[in-house]
């Protein structure tokens, strides 16, 4: 009898499995073909702006245009289209990965935290926050994302040496780096992007946003460091607790560390590299290409002065690249759902419709609906920069017709782009991560879902005490 039972439970288990992250994309990309025949397609009018080069929307242009709907038999092609359309960042993981794998191979990152393990002590769970504050930096500054997937293995694998989880490991480098990102205190894709077009000073109002990337990181320190004490307490309370079990040889001995010559020329090797990333991303306007050749750089360098051979340095920078395969690959079909969109000339309805729902809502709460409605806008153009591009020439208007501020407009963008890549499944660096992490999407949010809504709200409420004090 009781093996029955079990059997009935086993077989429960497997009906309820979650499919693989292809199929559920898949599914995705079927809904967003279907909406083709069911939404209205229109578009709005562009033109280049004279200072940014970019492409932007032309307010009170919109128009509705013959229906495009989306073909069954063009859904293969869509795949296609997003491969291509995510060329360059699929490359980038893969360099990044590559060339972040020659630099572990050099021992640098096992001697910096086992040293920073040493130096804490008993008090092993502040390496969470120090971890969301370093990757935080990046975030706010040069607009971290897809840079810092390389280090999720390391993260991770302290995590556990750490009695802690994957998922913990994931969320002090991922968590960290988009509190920093959506705080965007001088990101330029976003706050950057999201000012010039707006009109206000470039990087202005940096005040508040330091606030909230304060708040932002205490918040989710808490969450983590909550989750990673009951998972040590008691590993079956673990979220990915099946995948942990498999998982115990990829810790690290946390033994004391020593700092040899080499390891000295590596981290030089690697400070100066992030410092020239800043320079460019700030002062040049560097991109993914630009980024993933320094990248490129910084690994080839690195590698050299810790003496390892030329074979070795591409023996290791195969192995970083076949890592990220998988991680690479759902970058470029998750693109396939904006782009399903984009053919089927829907996405500019979207935007009519939920900037004419804003005009509707009581004047209490229309900065609110600003902030909701960019949330909405986020699941279809998941870029920072390109949300920007389409939707800040519309709430510009938008917001002088209600009376909210222009900088108060762009902090609606800013955290209403942002708070949802944390969970949002079109969100090509979340699932890039996920997937260098091992870490099924299912279980992630899981794990996410509390941690965004207190976000979310604390967003509403900077977004409101913005308005009120004419931010």
């Amino acid at each position: 009898m009781a093996q029955k039972s079990a059997d009935k439970e086993t077989e429960k288990k497997r009906r309820l499995k979650i499919p693989h992250v292809f199929v559920l994309l898949f599914i995705i990309v079927l809904i967003a073909a279907a909406l083709t025949y069911i939404i209205p397609a229109g578009e709005f009018e562009r033109s280049e702006d004279p200072e940014s080069g970019r492409e932007v929307v032309q307010e009170g242009s919109y128009q509705y245009v013959d229906q495009q709907p989306v073909g069954i038999f063009e859904i293969p092609g869509l795949f296609i289209t997003g491969l291509n359309e995510a060329a360059d960042i699929i490359l980038f993981i893969f360099v990044v990965g590559g060339a972040f794998q020659i630099i572990t191979a050099t021992g640098l990152f096992d001697t910096v935290v086992k040293k920073i393990a040493g130096l804490l002590g008993n008090k092993h769970v502040l390496i969470i926050p120090i971890f969301m504050i370093v990757f935080s930096i990046g975030g706010f500054t040069i607009g971290m994302t897809v840079e810092a997937i390389a280090l999720i293995p390391l993260a991770i694998a302290l995590a556990r040496s750490l009695g802690y989880d994957a998922i913990t490991g994931l969320s002090m480098v991922f968590i960290g780096m988009y509190s920093g990102f959506i705080a965007g205190l001088m990101n330029p894709f976003n706050v950057g992007v999201a000012q010039q077009i707006a009109e206000v000073p470039i990087y202005s109002g940096l005040w508040l946003r330091a606030i909230l990337l304060v708040i932002l990181l205490i918040a989710a320190s808490f969450y983590v460091i909550r989750y990673a004490k009951k998972v040590k307490e008691n590993p079956s309370k673990s979220i990915v607790y099946d995948m942990e079990l498999n998982a115990k040889e990829e810790t690290y001995e946390l033994e004391e560390a020593h700092f040899q010559t080499r390891h000295y020329f590596v981290l030089l090797t690697l400070i100066t590299g992030l410092a020239v990333l800043v320079w460019g991303v700030m002062n040049e306007g560097w991109y993914i290409n630009d980024i993933a050749a320094l990248f490129l750089a910084i690994g080839i360098i690195g590698g050299l002065f810790a003496k390892l051979s030329p074979s070795r340095i591409a023996e290791e920078f195969l192995a970083g690249a076949k890592a990220f395969t998988l991680g690479a690959l759902i970058v470029g079909i998750a693109r396939a759902i904006p782009v399903a969109l984009v053919e089927g000339m829907i996405i500019d309805t979207v935007i009519q419709g939920l900037a004419n729902f804003v005009v509707i809502l009581p004047e209490a709460v229309q900065v609110l609906g600003v902030y909701g409605v960019q949330t909405i806008i986020n699941f279809f153009i998941n870029s920072g920069s390109g949300q920007a591009a389409a939707t800040m020439p519309i709430i510009v208007p938008l917001g002088d017709l209600v009376g909210m501020t222009r900088q108060t407009g762009v902090l609606a963008f800013q955290l209403g782009d942002g708070f949802t890549n944390l969970i949002y499944p079109t969100g090509t660096t979340l699932m890039a991560f996920l997937a260098a992490s091992g870490v099924p999407y299912e279980k992630w949010i899981k794990f996410i879902w509390p941690l965004v809504v207190i976000f979310i709200v604390i967003g509403g409420a900077f977004v409101v005490f913005a308005q009120m004090i004419g931010y």
